[in-house]
């Protein structure tokens, strides 16, 4: 359907969905979201202000509110014109409609500042997409204090929204919050997304996993955001969403233009598992890198445990051969193999390889890892510096920081100021060169901590740096990405800190947590399932006790649960027992046998640990399926779990594989009456096989 118009009504079709906007005089206005409703059917009346305190403004729903006039709400745009006027008046100018995209264009009433919200459709998917841009086409300076891309306007209160809190090892902690008539505010402010608040949101008032309305929206952004929902006193409710305004600015000299980050929006009646497979699809097929968004995702060993920082070339080739033996895809060094970097105390910063633990370079490792069969992938932290490093010593002004004041050093780093021009060309060219000189093939980028003394003096508008610093690093990687098309690149801040989708359009995938305890990951896994697609998902198998938790859990187990992303093994192999190793062996030929599904399939959460005794999630692609189920504690004597499928074809027979015993079912049977479990103990798993026969 695409786009249509009926006099003055502008209706934004995809296959299940409708917006509605209205173009009146002094703004506008927001008519519609949701099912699909004939557009010569709409017929708004005029809106009045109810007092001298309640202008049409603040009653109005908006398509795009702003700074100006008698408007007191929460609103997307504020300038100061370089006359000292802090005051905008937007006039409708232009509209252009196209197949899948739709342009309005803005103007003020007397400043030389135009204003272009953007629609674009992916009709398919059921997802609209919304920017802004804001562009100064008049000789002097403009300064943009704040700039949201999205405004949505619901009709009525009683909405819920959802989101993750948290903090490092505790990510993804799902909450429903009442909006009502208050604001309720969801950001980050240490200069990535953070690992509290996530740059989405979704609102419901009624809704489960299969059932009620849900409207949702994802920011492509990795750097401070802001995220408002806000129940009106005149009896609607809004949200809004862009770049935090916290600490920000932006300056637009003669001719210039600022692009707001993209917003991906949508609805459905169908529940939360219908937005998030919607989404999962979407970002797998639109977001991702192009070239490896349809790659199954090898088994991945990273020596990070084994070893921290006591890391030896010969060592790494022995855990590279147990690697192998397990049957791993990809050997992955961590941190230590450069500088003088034998704790987190110096050296970060002094990319050359360190002669003692490796004499002959990384190439005598890189080799042995080849030979075996294995990729070799590398961990880096490139937009930090520990004082005590070369680098430092010889570029202390290369630090952000401010005149008269001390840096404040977290984990012992300074975050290298990567506004600067000679900073960006000494982080790309040490990446060029690791890249061009050794045969790898993965890099881990990691970000462990947040900003402070956050000055970039070279910047003619200092506020603007938590742009311009997240600007750079993707940057640099999409540069490298052009000249290393096969390299694969995994984002990492201190876990889950950069989690959104500004940095999975540059990076193949997201390591989630560092909390790898298994039965806390449940809880994470099913949060970061809202939005984001298992194949984006590295996760860990680790030793137990856990060293976050102290927490013993069966091998198997642990397995089961990094299974349902994209599987990796970090704990100290050599020293696992025959029995851990013919455990490890059989769960990842069994991953490897349906990780197709894990990555591409659409995923449906069946029972969830939050409210249920067991924690079960399934995977369904074509005529296969995968069902993962963990019971984390056994309560009396009950073991026995009957639990309902969905995704299947009612009228096809399938075979069901479990541990115990292969059956045949059809798919009306596995979904209305279900498959049966017996999980005894605490910690017990299992992962049961459904195909098409």
């Amino acid at each position: 359907m695409g786009v249509k118009r009926f006099n003055d009504y502008i209706g934004i079709y995809t296959k299940n969905m409708q917006y509605v906007f209205k173009i009146e005089d002094e703004f506008l206005r927001h008519v519609h979201f949701g099912d699909i409703i004939p557009l010569e059917d709409f017929s708004l009346e005029e809106i009045k202000e109810v007092s001298s305190n309640d202008s049409i403004y603040d009653v109005a729903k908006e398509e795009f509110s702003y700074h100006g006039r008698l408007r007191y709400k929460e609103t997307c745009l504020k300038v100061e014109f370089e006359d000292g006027t802090r005051d905008l008046v937007l006039k409708f100018k232009n509209i252009i409609l196209k197949d899948n995209q739709v342009e309005v264009y803005l103007q003020d009433d007397f400043y030389k500042l135009e204003v272009v919200l953007r629609f674009i459709i992916f009709e398919d998917e059921d997802i609209i997409a919304r920017n802004v841009e804001v562009k100064n086409i008049g000789e002097d300076r403009v300064d943009i204090e704040k700039i949201f891309s999205f405004e949505l306007n619901l009709e009525g209160l009683g909405f819920f929204i959802h989101n993750v809190g948290g903090h490092w090892g505790s990510e993804g902690l799902r909450f429903r919050q009442p909006i009502n008539y208050s604001k309720v505010v969801l950001e980050s402010r240490k200069g990535n997304t953070g690992h509290s608040n996530n740059p989405y949101f979704i609102l419901e008032r009624d809704a489960t996993e299969d059932k009620g309305e849900v409207y949702f929206g994802v920011l492509e952004y990795s750097g401070n955001f802001k995220i408002v929902a806000e129940g009106m006193s005149y009896g609607h409710t809004r949200i809004l969403a862009g770049i935090n305004d916290f600490d920000s600015c932006i300056t637009l000299k003669k001719g210039e233009g600022f692009k707001s980050p993209t917003v991906y929006f949508g609805y459905t009646k169908n529940g939360f598992s219908d937005m998030s497979r919607r989404l999962h699809r979407f970002i797998r097929n639109n977001i991702m890198p192009k070239n490896y968004n349809k790659n199954i995702r090898p088994v991945l060993y990273n020596s990070w445990e084994a070893t921290l920082f006591d890391v030896k070339c010969e060592h790494q080739i022995e855990l590279a051969k147990r690697a192998k033996e397990l049957g791993c895809e990809l050997f992955v060094i961590d941190d230590g193999w450069f500088g003088e970097r034998n704790s987190d105390r110096a050296g970060l910063g002094d990319w050359y390889v360190n002669k003692e633990k490796f004499p002959k370079g990384l190439k005598p490792l890189i080799d042995e890892v080849k030979a075996l069969g294995m990729d070799f992938g590398i961990w880096v932290e490139p937009e930090m510096v520990n004082p005590d490093s070369d680098l430092y010593r010889k570029h202390p002004e290369w630090v952000y920081q401010f005149k008269n004041r001390e840096c404040t050093t977290s984990r012992n780093q300074l975050v290298l100021n990567m506004t600067l021009k000679e900073v960006q060309d000494y982080v790309y060219g040490f990446l060029d060169k690791l890249l061009s000189e050794n045969d790898i093939s993965f890099i881990k980028w990691d970000m462990n901590r947040p900003f402070s003394e956050a000055g970039a003096l070279n910047l003619e508008n200092r506020r603007s740096i938590w742009i311009k610093h997240t600007e750079a690093v993707f940057d640099i990687v999409k540069r490298l990405r052009e000249k290393y098309p096969n390299v694969h690149f995994e984002a990492c801040a201190s876990g889950g800190g950069r989690i959104d989708l500004g940095s999975i359009r540059y990076f193949d995938q997201y390591w989630t947590s560092d909390n790898t305890d298994a039965f806390d990951r449940l809880k994470i896994q099913e949060a970061y399932s809202l939005i984001y697609p298992a194949i984006a998902m590295r996760s860990w198998v680790t030793d137990c006790p856990n060293f976050l938790t102290n927490r013993t859990i069966p091998l198997k187990f642990r397995f089961h649960c990094a299974m349902m992303g994209t599987l990796g093994i970090g704990g100290d192999i050599n020293k696992w027992t025959e029995e851990e190793k013919n455990i490890a062996k059989k769960m990842i030929e069994e991953y490897k046998s349906i990780r197709h599904i894990v990555q591409f399939g659409d995923l449906y959460r069946l029972n969830s640990i939050q409210n249920d005794e067991i924690h079960s999630v399934q995977y369904v692609l074509e005529d296969e399926s995968v069902v993962f189920t963990f019971l984390p504690r056994q309560n009396y004597s009950k073991s026995k779990f009957r639990i309902k499928l969905k995704g299947l074809d009612s009228n096809k027979k399938y075979k069901v594989t479990t541990e115990e015993k292969v059956y045949y079912k059809s798919g009306a049977y596995l979904m209305n009456y279900g498959i049966e479990l017996e999980l005894k103990g605490d910690y017990s798993s299992s992962a049961t096989h459904v195909k098409c026969e």
